[in-house]
């Protein structure tokens, strides 16, 4: 897989943000791209849109995309810590990002981090509105999820 799908997101979600979040960070990858604010090395708080693989959604066949908000310290009770301050402001943040955002264990082979994100199985990787899609559902999980994070 070529990196230009994620390469399209980032390129979108520039023009979405607000510029009072910070200076906006991107690091584009071949299966993803994360997003943060501030330093020049992304900190273990941070927003990605990426592929996984279908072992970890139970509707997909095939692979699958999980959008929105990871925090990876390497102690589980940081990374408690971090969601319980976003759980405190949930309904501020829900409306926008929806019902479909998944509070819990991360989706892979790191048990102590933890994610505020949704999953899209089997997706079409060469739909032209995909990027846009994708920009656009980070932007909102951005939006709703920073102001409570950084509080």
């Amino acid at each position: 897989m070529e990196s230009q799908l994620f390469e399209e997101v980032g390129d979108a979600l520039r023009g979405m943000l607000p510029p009072d979040l910070g200076e906006l960070r991107l690091r584009v990858r071949r299966y993803g791209i994360k997003v943060w604010f501030g330093p020049p090395e992304p900190p273990r708080e941070h927003y990605e849109a990426q592929v996984i693989g279908a072992d970890a959604v139970k509707e997909a066949h095939v692979l699958a995309l999980e959008i929105g908000f990871h925090a990876e310290h390497s102690q589980v009770g940081d990374n408690k810590k971090v969601i319980a301050r976003l759980l405190d402001c949930e309904d501020e943040w829900r409306p926008v990002v929806g019902d479909a955002a998944v509070v819990g264990p991360f989706l892979g082979r790191a048990k102590t981090w933890r994610r505020v994100s949704e999953t899209w199985p089997d997706p079409d990787l060469g739909d032209p509105e995909l990027a846009i899609e994708l920009a656009a559902l980070l932007a909102d999980y951005i939006t709703a999820l920073e102001p409570a994070r950084t509080s």
